[in-house]
């Protein structure tokens, strides 16, 4: 399931990318823990330990690992766990000192039970991820907007 979203924020693109890649616990209502195991040569997350709830508080742990990182324009990041398959991808473009973030998210099942679940109920699941993800974007631009006050 392929869910995009896009906000402008009225910060640096420099700014803006190292925030939303580096703070993800900070900004987001879906992570509450994240744990660095590795770094790249950028200095910035390779591979991680993530935990989040969904939407009725339960926590899931993911593990998680950076397969693109181009900063400040492109961060590509790999989440699993027993269950799902996440691929988000943040492109960053810079407007004069304001900021476009593109956020792509597909979320992939693993078990049988999962894929019907989706085949059947997805487009509940696209409209309710679809929301979360503009929720999740717009509490990075009050954030991220934030830190220059």
């Amino acid at each position: 399931m392929k869910t995009t979203g896009s906000i402008e924020i009225d910060r640096p693109i420099e700014v803006v990318f190292d925030y939303t890649i580096n703070n993800v616990p900070e900004w987001s209502e879906t992570v509450v823990e994240e744990t660095v195991l590795e770094r790249n040569s950028h200095g910035n997350t390779k591979r991680f330990h993530m935990v989040t709830k969904d939407h009725k508080g339960k926590p899931m742990e993911f593990e998680g690992e950076v397969t693109v990182d181009t900063p400040p324009t492109i961060h590509t990041a790999v989440m699993k766990n027993e269950v799902f398959e996440m691929e988000a991808t943040y492109s960053f473009e810079d407007l004069g000192g304001r900021t476009r973030v593109d956020l792509v998210s597909d979320v992939t099942p693993k078990s049988f039970g999962m894929k019907l679940m989706f085949l059947l109920f997805g487009w509940l699941g696209k409209s309710a991820g679809c929301k979360a993800l503009q929720n999740e974007l717009t509490c990075l631009k009050e954030k991220a907007e934030a830190l220059g006050s």
